[in-house]
This record gives C-alpha cells, structure tokens and sequence, in this order.
C-alpha cells in the first residue's frame, strides 16, 4: 500500500499529514506508525494525521492523531492548525472559518487572512477525572514526590491530559528528568503530558513541553493552552497571553470559566511525498 503525504509543521510541532487508505485498520497499526516516525528510517514525525470524511457534513473533516511511539491519542492543537490550513488550500471557495471533527471533539478553527491559523479548542476542563488523574478532590494546585523533590503543579484536560509545572527558567527546567516519570506516574491512568512553564510577565510566558508518546518537542499547541489555562486560574496571567517554545511563538486567548479557549499561530507545508507500507 502506498501513501501520498504532505510533511507539516506548526511551531516545529511536525506532522505526517494524509488521507486515510481504504482499509487502513489492515495496515496502519501501532508498530507501523512506530516505524514511519523513526527520523533515520522512516519519515519522522512528532505526531501523524489521518484524514477521513466526516460523520456529519456540517463539518470539514475527520481526523485522528497517533504519537510517534504509535500511540493514538485525543488532540493536537498545532495538528488542527495544520489540518484547518490544509483544508482552506484545497477549498477556498468554502471560507476561512471551518469545523472539524477529532477523536476530543468538534474544533472550530479560523484561517486569517495574515496566514496565521486559530483553532478554538474547547473549554479547560480540572476536573482530575477528565485527564483521568487519582486524585480526590479537585484542587488549583496538586503535590507529587518525583525522584524524591516535593514538585507542585496544576492539572487540566484540554481534550488531553495536561500537568503544568511552575519554574524559574525553562532553560534549566528538568524536563528530561521529570518529564517521563510524571508522564508514566501511576496518578495517570492515559499517561499525562508535561509543560514546564516560565512567567515573564502577566502577558508572556515562556514554555517547554514533554508530550505523551512523543517525548520533548519544539512546541505543544493544547500544553501551550494548558499553561495559560493553569496559570489564568492561580491568578498569574491575564486574558491575552504570548507563549514562547523553543519552535516559536503562539498567542493564546481565554476570557475565562465557562468559554473557549483560543490557539493562533503559524502553519506551513514543508514538503510532499509518498512511501510504500
């Protein structure tokens, strides 16, 4: 079976972007996502992207996102972003404002005229049962043991499961330290994605990300929005916010409790090409 792709980034957030094969549950399983993602012998991604006709015609697109250890999981906000440029590139004719369907909901998502692509992606919910995540009550901030250091963090789902941890500078943040041991901590039952936030200002952040089956990447569309979501409830940040990762900048807006959450920022075609599974 062959597939045509395109390779996508957002933020060097990067994608393997294409359409679903017939059949495709006969041949794309975890070990082959596994292989296609190996940066040396396969295409390499953070994250691949199928796409199907949607269950309801009311919307654009269907799409499901699997990690690069194979792995399917419930949302990519930079992946949207990627996907809502790809469907305005092949029909303009329908608009700049479109729907799509995934595995974490209907996302809304605009194509600004400045290039710039925005998805809304939901409302943060902190209940600990939507991660899911073994805690009793839901509280702002929640207390971990990790290779013996006492570490505070909040938690939210933004469609997938989020830990946000406060530091004084992500340069020096222990993300390959505590990254994985949080993701795999048994308090998570999914595993949990990992964002090391830095607060330069009330309306900037600065941001590291070690994401669930696919370690650190150079930037995480819905940890960006988890940081914004976490640090907007503490009382640490305003409604407009910049959020800085290593692959870029993205803005996150979120008038707050009850409304949806806004994710802007870029999304480019590197490249198209086909491969043989």
């Amino acid at each position: 079976m062959r597939i045509e792709f395109l390779k996508m980034q957002g933020l060097g957030n990067d994608f393997l972007v294409f359409d679903a094969p017939a059949a495709a549950d006969d041949h794309l399983d975890s070990n082959t996502f596994r292989a296609l993602g190996d940066r040396h012998t396969g295409v390499g991604f953070d994250q691949a992207l199928m796409l199907a006709a949607p269950r309801d015609r009311a919307h654009r697109v269907f799409y499901r996102v699997f990690n690069s250890d194979g792995s399917e999981v419930e949302q990519c906000g930079n992946g949207a972003r990627c996907i809502a440029a790809l469907m305005f590139q092949r029909q303009p004719e329908l608009g700049r404002e479109l729907t799509m369907e995934s595995m974490g909901g209907v996302v809304r998502a605009r194509v600004r005229a400045d290039g710039l692509v925005s998805v809304a992606m939901g409302t943060p919910n902190f209940d600990p049962r939507a991660l899911p995540m073994a805690a009793p009550a839901e509280l702002a901030a929640y207390s971990l043991d990790v290779h013996g250091t006492a570490i505070e963090f909040g938690a939210v789902s933004m469609g997938n499961p989020h830990v946000v941890l406060r530091v004084s500078d992500v340069k020096t943040a222990p993300v390959e330290r505590f990254g994985p041991t949080i993701e795999h901590h048994p308090w998570f039952a999914k595993r949990t994605n990992v964002g090391f936030m830095q607060i330069v200002d009330r309306g900037h952040i600065r941001l590291r990300v070690h994401e669930r089956g696919a370690g650190e990447t150079l930037a995480c569309g819905t940890g960006a929005c988890a940081a914004m979501a976490v640090g907007r409830r503490r009382g640490w940040l305003d409604a407009e916010v910049r959020v800085d990762l290593p692959g870029g900048t993205a803005f996150v807006s979120w008038a707050g409790p009850g409304q949806e959450l806004w994710l802007t920022g870029p999304a480019t075609t590197v490249f198209t090409g086909s491969i043989d599974i």
